[in-house]
């Protein structure tokens, strides 16, 4: 299984992915139980609220080995914040500039809502996003 694990991250770019407990996560999830393939370099962490997400972390993403990272946000549906979607984007734009700073291309962050039921519209979002990060 590492054999397999290890080839696919050398023949695809691997992306961290941020997923909301509630929202995203449970989409992704029904991504892998309808058998939907994504690539095995993609590796999640589930959050309470995107909005919480430091944008250090994605630039710790991307120093420690990841090509790029994945926000999965939870769009208008967050159940804490009514200003979720507002928040995330600011914390994306934070995130850019800080890969900036530290000599990344921004575009290796991507973010997106992804709800409970998006399970194809992660699985399209993850294949678009590695094409472009193949093309970096």
């Amino acid at each position: 299984m590492t054999d397999m694990v290890e080839s696919d991250k050398n023949t695809r770019p691997s992306i961290l992915v941020f997923a909301t407990n509630n929202i995203s996560d449970p989409g992704i999830d029904l991504a892998g139980s309808s058998h939907m393939a994504y690539p095995t370099s993609v590796k999640v962490i589930a959050v309470p609220c995107s909005s919480g997400i430091d944008p250090r972390w994605v630039l710790h993403a991307l120093t420690a080995g990841f090509d790029g990272v994945f926000i999965a946000a939870d769009g208008t549906d967050c159940a804490y914040l009514p200003n979720c979607t507002e928040r995330t984007g600011q914390l994306v734009k934070q995130a850019q500039q800080l890969l900036e700073k530290n000599g990344h291309d921004p575009r290796r962050l991507k973010m997106a809502a992804i709800c409970s039921v998006c399970a194809e519209s992660f699985v399209a979002h993850i294949e678009s996003f590695q094409k472009a990060l193949s093309n970096m």
